[in-house]
């Protein structure tokens, strides 16, 4: 096993044949799915909002670094697929943004003194 990075992803994805019972349960919950509750987390956080169109979930994967970003991506789409296939909600046209926080340079604004 070798060294183990973080990786940010961001699964996106459109809602795709939604049943009339999946709008209602998602237009329910809208307001915990919103921006403001963003994060993210190894078990993901799905965000959308009242349209319905698109949506995103967040997560935390931990992999091995030789594996890189793109299996990162692949693990974190699957998790997403299977969280949005067991709730029954319909989908289309899964992506995903991967950000290796191992490797991400911070750029700091210079002190004053």
């Amino acid at each position: 096993m070798g060294t183990q990075h973080t990786y940010r992803v961001i699964v996106r994805g459109t809602w795709d044949e939604l049943t009339d019972a999946s709008r209602a349960a998602l237009l329910a919950e809208v307001e915990e799915h919103g921006l403001a509750r963003m994060k993210f987390t190894p078990e993901g956080t799905l965000t959308y909002d009242r349209a319905l169109k698109h949506f995103s979930l967040r997560y935390v994967v931990v992999s091995d670094a030789e594996d890189g970003e793109e299996m990162a991506g692949a693990l974190a789409e699957e998790q997403a697929e299977t969280m949005l296939r067991e709730r029954g909600l319909g989908f289309r046209d899964l992506r995903s943004s991967v950000t290796d926080m191992d490797t991400m340079k911070i750029n700091r604004k210079p002190s004053r003194r």
